[in-house]
Formats: structure tokens, C-alpha cells, sequence
């Protein structure tokens, strides 16, 4: 059975529908030039925004969600692998869709498509840039104007990441279990294919995320009041597309079945209301490279990419903000780019955003 309520267990959000998200902590790119996919180090912790009502602020509370800790420039992108269903999922900086650049809408639209397909799309590092590109997903503060929200708005109000999930409608889902039954009658008619477990994942499944790569050696180390808010600005380009919806619009529910908003927390918030430590500042990247450890670049010559869009093909990075603090870049050699192949918890409360 479809949950109908969105769902925390462990650091993994559910929304209904099957879809499965989790927040990847990564390495920051520079901002110019186009890059392999970065490594994943591990997941951000995530929490209930109703566990701890006496000491976040107020406006997190009627906001109901979830939040995590993320230092300033900390670079994060989202994996969708587990999902189980085909899902359409908005993906909100600020209330401002990361996939068109429009304005949040609770309804799906096509022209431009402001959402992604799932378990079609396996991951999302950031916003969409067009041409086979994403600009990779920095937090910094609101105020400075730097956040997505900020540029494409001209306002700083909303802060953190949305998520919306649409299932296939009754018809539609019906149809899709129905082949998928059939498929699966079929793979057990069939010999497994030789070497072993290769091959073996049914065709639906997403391919295996970034972040399976060992994680490098981590660097070291009330009363409700308002915390300083964070939101999501673009950093460096990378190398990967976000996928045009084969099916047509009317194939999904015309409303939403879940959603969430995440606030992201500064650390020392996130130890105050909380209580807990956040996970230390990720490891350096030239320490990273020099390691050997992998960087990934990921390729699906059936997917068609979305085109670019004008309101966020204008966003600038956030060093045009903050400076540039990167030390010289530390290339990944060739060798260390690997390609990519073609449960109940407590429920998470909405609120009102």
C-alpha cells in the first residue's frame, strides 16, 4: 500500500508514492568550467521540525517539515535512489523551481516541465542549466541576495529546499503494475545472466548513486528565538542532464499526494536546537583528488536532456557574493572519473508555506 503521509526514517525522506529522497553532502566545484560528477560523503542528518517546537523559530513551526545542518558554501545534492513507483517530483530553492525557474506552483506543467520523473531521474545536484549541465547546490544565508530565490525574485523570504510528489493517476498506475507483473513473470522464466549478480536489477531500478564511493577521512573539527535563515545558491558546473517527461501531463494526478518543506540550519543552530553536533565540514578537495578517490560522470543515450531556461540561466554563482575561496583546483586525473551505467517512520508534519 501507498503511504499517504510523508514520512522521515532514518536520514531518508518518503513522500507517497514511493518516492525516496536523501540529502548527499559533497565537494564544492569552482565556478567556471564544466566537471565530472563530485563524490558523495555521506548523508546530512535529518529531523523533525515537530521534535524540537520549543526551541525552533516560530515561523519553522507553522512551516511544519523537516531541517538538516549545513555550513556556509557546504554543497549538497539529492538522491532519489529506492524510489519505487513512477513519480513526478517538484524540487523547490526557495519556493522557486530548480528544474524551470518559475514560480512554486502546485500543479505540474510541461511548458517548461517543472519537475523531474523518478525513478527516471536518479539524482538532482542542482539547478537546471540546460545542455547536458547542472549548477551545483551551495547554501549560503538570506540577505545577501545570492540565493536562487533572491536573484530570480528580487525577495528572501522563503529560504530552504520543497518537495512535491504526484503519482500516475488510478488508470495509469493500474497499467504500469500490471506490465511491470508481467515483466517480472517473464525474468523468472529466464537463466541469470552469467558473472553473477551483474545485470540482474530490474530495468526500472535507478543506477547505483555517486555517493556509494568510500568516503574520505572527515577534517576535523532553550528558548524559540529566529535562527539565521539558509538557502540554496549555484556554485560550479557539471556534466548532467535532467530528463524530459516521455508521458503526457495528463497521465499524473492532478494533485499532489505529499509534500515537504526542509529547512536548512546553520551549525551552531542545529547544535541549540537540537542538542546535537552537525557532521564536520567536508574533507578538502585537493586532499580528496590526491587520495585517488573517484569522481563519476554519468551517461543515457535514450533520455532526452530539458533545454535551459532564461530565468535560471541568468543565476550567478554565489563567489560573485562572497568571493572566490578556493585554493588552486586540484584535476581529477582520468582514471579517477568512473562512468555510470545506461520502510515506515514517523510521519512528517506539513504546515502552511
Amino acid at each position: 500500500m501507498t503511504e499517504e503521509a510523508v514520512r522521515i526514517d532514518g536520514n531518508t525522506l518518503r513522500l507517497p508514492g514511493g518516492v525516496q529522497v536523501r540529502f548527499m553532502r559533497t565537494l564544492r566545484l569552482p565556478e567556471t568550467g564544466t566537471h565530472a560528477l563530485p563524490p558523495g560523503l555521506g548523508e546530512f542528518p535529518v529531523r523533525r521540525v515537530e521534535d524540537y517546537a520549543d526551541t525552533v523559530p516560530a515561523a519553522w513551526r507553522s512551516r511544519g517539515g523537516v531541517m538538516l545542518p549545513v555550513y556556509l558554501r557546504e554543497a549538497m545534492w539529492l538522491n532519489f535512489a529506492g524510489s519505487s513507483e513512477p513519480a513526478a517530483l517538484q524540487v523547490g530553492v526557495g519556493k522557486v523551481c530548480a528544474i524551470s525557474g518559475k514560480k512554486w506552483s502546485s500543479r505540474l506543467t510541461r511548458k517548461p516541465q517543472n519537475y523531474v520523473v523518478l525513478p527516471r531521474q536518479p539524482w538532482l545536484d542542482g539547478i537546471n542549466s540546460g545542455k547536458g549541465t547542472v549548477r551545483q547546490f551551495v547554501a549560503v544565508p538570506l540577505g545577501l541576495g545570492a540565493t536562487v530565490e533572491g536573484q530570480v525574485t528580487g525577495e528572501e523570504v522563503w529560504g530552504g529546499v520543497q518537495l512535491q510528489s504526484f503519482p500516475l493517476n488510478d488508470a495509469e498506475l493500474a497499467a504500469w503494475r500490471e506490465e511491470e507483473r508481467r515483466r517480472a513473470q517473464e525474468r523468472s522464466f529466464m537463466p541469470p545472466p552469467p558473472g553473477g549478480a551483474y545485470g540482474a536489477a530490474y530495468p526500472m531500478a535507478a543506477p547505483a548513486a555517486p555517493g556509494a564511493a568510500p568516503a574520505p577521512a572527515a577534517a576535523p573539527a532553550g528558548r524559540a528565538r529566529s535562527a539565521p535563515a539558509m538557502g540554496l545558491g549555484v556554485g560550479g558546473s557539471m556534466r548532467q542532464e535532467v530528463y524530459r517527461d516521455d508521458r503526457p501531463l495528463k497521465a499524473w494526478a492532478e494533485e499532489p499526494a505529499g509534500r515537504v518543506f526542509v529547512h536548512l540550519v546553520t551549525p551552531p543552530e542545529w547544535r541549540r536546537i537540537t542538542g546535537e553536533a552537525a557532521p564536520p565540514s567536508p574533507v578538502d578537495r585537493a586532499a580528496y583528488t590526491r587520495a585517488g578517490l573517484p569522481w563519476f560522470d554519468y551517461y543515457d543515450q535514450d533520455a532526452s536532456d530539458l533545454a535551459p531556461t532564461d530565468a535560471l540561466g541568468s543565476v550567478q554563482p554565489v563567489g560573485e557574493w562572497l568571493g572566490d575561496d578556493h585554493e588552486p583546483w586540484q584535476q581529477p586525473s582520468p582514471h579517477q572519473i568512473k562512468p555510470l551505467g545506461d520502510a515506515p517512520g514517523k510521519p512528517v508534519e506539513d504546515g502552511d508555506w
